[in-house]
């Protein structure tokens, strides 16, 4: 069982950065491959960038790619996502999640999901 508990966001405006956390529980977390997803209003949740259990593969998204960066310290248990350069359309709940296995770009492929945090970026 892993918890995900995520912090770091909260308003900004544009052009501006934020960086996000999530601590996990557990004694396994570097066995995990770790995912940031989003999630504005009325909208699916959408893939943001991941990370491999060792930290030396990422993937980022399309639309974030350049501005986002995901990394993850095993020996604390945390992993992050770097946000620079924010835009409006980045405003979302931000989630992170544990997948036991590889990399995925597909939410339903991970297995525990922490509660989210609100980004917003004014314009």
């Amino acid at each position: 069982q892993v918890q995900l508990v995520e912090s770091g966001g909260g308003l900004v405006q544009a052009g501006g950065s934020l960086r996000l956390s999530c601590a996990a529980s557990g004694r396994t977390f570097s066995r995990y491959a770790m995912g940031w997803f989003r999630q504005a209003p009325g909208k699916e949740r959408e893939f943001v960038a991941t990370i491999s259990s060792s930290g030396v593969r990422t993937v980022h998204a399309g639309p974030v790619k350049g501005r986002f960066t995901i990394s993850r310290d095993n020996a604390k248990n945390t992993v992050y996502l770097q946000m620079n350069s924010l835009k409006p359309e980045d405003t979302a709940v931000y989630h992170c999640a544990a997948r036991d296995g590889a990399i995925s770009m597909t939410p339903s492929y991970y297995d525990y999901w922490g509660q989210g945090t609100q980004v917003t970026v004014s314009s």
